[in-house]
């Protein structure tokens, strides 16, 4: 496992982490919570020392999950990151951002009850708020900090803009947004932000799997599924091009006869200002495919070629 030391925090974190977006079960295919466990586990036996997580994610079942796999574990060893303020609505199932100094107190106790630790390394206001005033979710945050409960503050699917007006009010640690092959829309910001010790947990890193390999027909998911509403990549133009682009992939990962993802982890990861890519997996064969990427690098030569592909099938900008 590789590993990079993040600037404001001052810690070093596994270049690969736990993404538990889809292990929450909530419209995004089918999980077992068994398989769920052996894969994080899995991950943290190869070296990754992040977990990624929210509330949200299957009304708090992601959390659980996560806990339960942590149990028996060196807790002070890893990086627990959840987020706050991204309410389910009981009455639409929807999401509503809700980022007060009053909920966020609340949010956190839950997700330390749902983790079962103490404290929380990394937490992440969701989403921008704009019916609270950013100093005062700033302030649940520092106050949330004297007390112990986190380590360290973050912003997920923050601007520039947002992040400058929040740095007034507490010191920002990471930001959260995404980035991969077939998304590469936040690359100025993540740069801005490395540049300013604010590293960067991608999600996304696999396009909700179509930079795995293993899709290569049109899926047929189920209405309301997240990589249908939340993604493009499932829908034309854009699927037929990172098909095209996924021949490109294949030639490389035969080369070094390896899976394509391993290909798609490399070619973000190797990015100075990637500090870890966040990596959903189902079970524990997934999980020791994407840490064996780091058992080896892609070329200069071959992260030009994959860019020159992508710009020319205009993928990801």
């Amino acid at each position: 496992m590789r590993y990079k030391k993040f600037k404001n925090a001052g810690v070093e974190v596994s270049a690969l982490a736990v993404g538990t977006w889809a292990i929450g079960g909530q419209n995004y295919g089918a999980v077992d919570r068994n398989d769920s466990i052996k894969a994080i586990r899995t991950m943290i036996d190869q070296g990754v020392n992040l977990i990624d997580t929210a509330p949200c994610y299957g009304n708090g079942a992601s959390e659980k999950i996560v806990g339960e796999a942590l149990q028996g574990l060196d807790r002070d060893k890893l990086f627990l990151s959840t987020k706050f303020g991204l309410i389910t609505d009981a009455y639409s199932g929807g999401y509503i951002k809700h980022a007060s100094y009053k909920s966020a107190m609340r949010e956190v106790e839950s997700s330390l009850m749902n983790l079962g630790t103490d404290y929380i390394d990394f937490y992440y206001v969701h989403w921008p708020d704009v019916n609270t005033p950013v100093d005062e979710t700033m302030a649940a945050l520092n106050t949330m900090k004297k007390q112990g409960k986190i380590r360290f503050i973050g912003v997920s699917n923050f601007s520039e803009e947002q992040i400058l007006e929040a740095e007034k009010y507490a010191k920002i640690d990471v930001q959260q947004p995404p980035y991969s092959m077939v998304n590469q829309k936040f690359t100025d910001l993540m740069k801005w932000g490395y540049d300013k010790g604010i590293d960067s947990m991608t999600y996304g890193s696999l396009g909700s799997g179509i930079l795995t390999g293993a899709i290569r027909t049109m899926p047929s998911f189920e209405p309301g599924d997240m990589r249908l509403t939340f993604y493009d990549f499932f829908r034309e133009p854009v699927f037929s091009r990172i098909m095209e682009m996924l021949k490109k992939m294949d030639e490389i990962a035969a080369g070094h006869n390896v899976p394509v993802a391993q290909v798609a982890l490399n070619w973000s990861t190797q990015k100075e200002f990637v500090g870890t890519a966040l990596c959903g997996v189902r079970n524990e064969h997934e999980a020791m495919e994407n840490c064996k990427a780091f058992e080896w690098s892609l070329s200069e030569e071959e992260i030009k070629t994959l860019d020159d592909e992508l710009k020319r099938l205009e993928i990801g900008f």
